[in-house]
């Protein structure tokens, strides 16, 4: 079989239901829609982390980041200090290391174009996109969002400060336009193209006749006259800590849905052209994103009901996700896929699909998702594991989890809490059972304990000066 166009499409900060085709009865994203309808959508498919770094390290290397490294989100400027509540947060790196086999690297080596469009955050000077095996990279650097420059150009962004575009060009519309033009310049090599918008991270801004179009549609719901937010309580962390967390209850903010329906514009666009040139039968497309729906903070713009919590919290809100993935003659059309999948998986299914062999001294955590695509068997793995020891900026704190079939164990680190759900029958994570079946609650536990310890996980320690504060 001939090697596909690889497409991995990466959104920012996009939650469950931030689409019509996963339940948001507000949010217009007919492009996205019909991208689900013509492969397989997942169901139960989980970001790596609950923050947006580790995810797409795990992209890149197929291991989980606890593996790589890269725990927590990159934070450029260093302005948050270690010790930021109860316990105090662990060391994580701030580069991916260019000594990891990354996806690009190999599929380069395996006669791939390699091009990178949009958000990297994984490192800047020497850790760039074209230090990872990208031929082009367009966007990618360190900084993790548009910035106080917004996503209207001129761009605040190092490697986009000098694009030579109109004012006020959306950043959107602008990186599509860039990985079409890549596109309809192909050689005669497949492509491996990393599409990784910066939508729909803060700020939260969109295009005004799209806005006034959902201010009405608020309106026209009666969203506008619903309770919107519920406040909660304080943030657990000390640069916060005198701040309280502002849970959205329901997807009503006119601006997100904008920039929702610019970005579903877009993917439209993408597929328009691969139409054009002939190359959408050839290739294999993987739509998903970095974590859950910014829902506790910084606005809280969006809401992942009946999924609890969002970015930067180990409940499902945080870590569930969309996921589509398309390849005409190989995945049919309309597919459901119940089996829970992870970040890692990726990695060695790209690699898989290329026919490309991967380094024999890397070692990767995912698994192939070949067979669920091709629908000819299940996945030969006992459980999917998740270490976040920091506090997350939306007030999340730091814990650990693991799902095994319907079981999801959580283990808070502050207090050594554990909590237990059927995500089947209780996906809301609304009744914790470890009272009611703690021999399972034991067993998750220990395999919980004994993949920290094989991955040499760091876990966080007290902080003295807590009660002190």
């Amino acid at each position: 079989m001939k090697k596909p166009n690889i497409i991995f499409i990466l959104i920012d900060d996009m939650g469950w239901k931030d689409l019509s085709c996963c339940g948001s009865t507000f949010y217009e994203t007919p492009h996205i829609d019909q991208l689900a309808a013509q492969g397989m959508r997942f169901t139960d498919a989980y970001a790596s982390c609950p923050v947006c770094s580790p995810t797409r390290a795990s992209v890149m290397t197929g291991k989980y980041p606890a593996t790589v490294g890269i725990t927590d989100w990159i934070n450029w400027g260093g302005s948050l200090h270690p010790a930021r509540g109860r316990l105090i947060d662990v060391p994580y790196l701030k580069d991916l290391p260019t000594s990891e086999h990354t996806v690009a690297g190999t599929l380069k080596e395996a006669g791939y174009a390699t091009w990178h469009v949009g958000k990297w955050h994984l490192g800047g000077e020497g850790h760039m996109p074209q230090d990872h095996g990208f031929d082009v990279n367009i966007g990618g650097c360190q900084t993790g969002s548009p910035g106080h420059g917004g996503y209207f150009s001129p761009w605040s962004i190092p490697v986009l400060e000098n694009a030579d575009v109109p004012e006020g060009t959306y950043l959107t519309d602008y990186l599509t336009d860039q990985a079409i033009e890549q596109i309809r310049n192909k050689g005669e090599a497949p492509f491996f193209l990393n599409l990784w918008y910066y939508s729909v991270h803060t700020p939260i801004q969109a295009k005004p006749e799209k806005i006034k179009k959902y201010e009405a549609k608020t309106r026209a719901m009666g969203l506008d006259t619903q309770k919107t937010f519920e406040e909660g309580e304080f943030y657990p962390c000390e640069h916060k800590k005198d701040k309280r967390i502002l849970r959205r209850l329901i997807q009503s903010d006119p601006v997100y849905a904008a920039m929702i329906e610019s970005l579903d514009e877009n993917i439209g666009r993408l597929m328009s052209a691969l139409e054009e040139t002939g190359e959408m039968e050839k290739t294999l497309i993987i739509f998903t994103s970095d974590n859950g729906g910014l829902a506790t903070s910084e606005g809280s713009p969006t809401c992942n009901a009946p999924l609890a919590e969002g970015k930067g919290w180990m409940y499902e809100g945080g870590t569930r996700e969309p996921l589509f993935v398309k390849w005409p003659g190989v995945v049919e059309p309309g597919a459901v896929c119940h089996t829970p999948v992870t970040t890692p998986d990726f990695y060695p299914t790209m690699l898989e699909a290329a026919g490309a062999d991967g380094n024999p001294d890397h070692q990767v955590d995912g698994v192939s998702i070949m067979p669920l695509l091709k629908g000819v068997g299940a996945l030969k793995r006992e459980a999917i594991f998740w270490h976040y020891p920091h506090y997350g900026n939306q007030g999340g704190t730091p814990g650990a989890s693991v799902r095994k079939g319907d079981y999801k164990l959580i283990n808070f680190f502050e207090d050594d809490r554990l909590e237990l759900y059927n995500l089947r029958e209780d996906p809301g994570e609304a009744r914790n059972l470890t009272e009611a079946c703690p021999d399972l609650a034991r067993e998750l536990k220990e395999l919980l304990s004994a993949w920290q310890k094989k991955v040499e996980a760091k876990i966080p320690q007290p902080n003295p000066d807590w009660e002190n504060r």
